[in-house]
């Protein structure tokens, strides 16, 4: 969820999307390369993002990943569950009767 809702702000390459994890999370998640490709790669089979080869700033070869209809859809979904899943877990924590006990 975290590496599509990066995409869709724009196409990047993988270390372009970890700067850009770690920096908008305030140095919080701290993505390994060697779990990012393997995650974009099954991205990619599922349709949910598209990849090119391009030239970096720095006129270095990399692979640049974008978005894809698919994967805005995907992205929506997850962040529905994930919203639902926020507001379950806060219910629990904040202590909140159980049914029964209504």
């Amino acid at each position: 969820m975290l590496v599509l809702g990066t995409l869709q702000w724009g196409p990047s390459h993988g270390y372009g999307i970890v700067q850009s994890l770690r920096v908008s999370s305030g140095a919080v998640l701290q993505v390994e390369t060697g779990s990012l490709y393997p995650a974009l790669h099954r991205m990619e089979r599922q349709g949910w993002v598209k990849s090119e080869w391009k030239l970096t700033e720095s006129n270095q070869r990399a692979k640049y990943y974008r978005i894809t209809a698919a994967g805005k859809r995907q992205l929506a979904s997850d962040q529905s569950r994930w919203e639902q899943m926020v507001q379950a877990m806060g219910l629990v924590l904040n202590g909140t009767p159980e049914a029964g006990e209504l």
